[in-house]
């Protein structure tokens, strides 16, 4: 990390080693300048209010101003400032508030001095930057969600035999020779599959549901 002017770093975490521990990491990345540290958010403000600062290393979890707290905050007076939430904690949740209140990047505390490197150099870069365990995390969130969606939406039998078919490739008149039903009931029930499951696309969106819900 390269930088005319040193980024200066606030690091703010309610456990001294943990702080210690980043110091130390922060040694051996050049163009990095500690301008101070904080045990919780009340004294992070504090020091803010009396020193430029360009990033912030802070908790979540942290008595008297948690880490959420401080970054709501510190956007709303200084937004120009960056955030690098620093934590143990991958719940989606608060991954979705840190985001939700513009943090700038969000990595876990034991993955190592490489993508702490990493996370700082994006930052000061003006880039944003979520770990590779974060971007797992939304990713099982997300399709959690997805699947608990379409828990909610109740298929009948011949309407799961219908969509099981549609998902092997199978064309309308197939679909009615395998069943052994009409061909307009075959449409009819493709009809209330696309109701139900609101997709987009009839044959793609179909199949993109059943293998998402695991029906194949």
């Amino acid at each position: 990390m390269t930088h005319s002017n040193p980024t200066r770093v606030l690091i703010v975490d309610d456990h001294q080693i943990v702080i210690d521990g980043i110091r130390s990491l922060l040694k051996n990345i050049e163009g990095i300048h500690v301008i101070g540290e904080a045990l919780n958010g009340k004294e992070a403000w504090a020091i803010l209010t009396q020193k430029p600062v360009d990033i912030i290393i802070l908790d979540i979890e942290m008595p008297i101003m948690n880490g959420i707290e401080l970054t709501h905050i510190v956007k709303q007076k200084y937004p120009d400032i960056k955030i690098l939430i620093l934590t143990m904690y991958d719940t989606p949740s608060f991954v979705q508030q840190a985001i939700e209140i513009e943090a700038d990047g969000y990595i876990l505390k034991n993955r190592g001095s490489e993508e702490l490197e990493a996370a700082l150099t994006a930052l000061t870069n003006g880039e944003e930057y979520f770990g590779n365990e974060i971007h797992k995390t939304l990713r099982s969130a997300i399709r959690k969600k997805k699947q608990t969606d379409a828990s909610k939406i109740q298929l009948t039998k011949r309407e799961i035999d219908v969509l099981k078919l549609i998902a092997e490739g199978k064309t309308t008149p197939q679909i009615a020779d395998i069943l052994c039903i009409a061909h307009s009931t075959v449409e009819t029930h493709r009809r209330n599959l696309i109701e139900k499951t609101q997709v987009k696309n009839a044959s793609k969106g179909l199949i993109k549901f059943a293998i998402e819900n695991q029906y194949v």
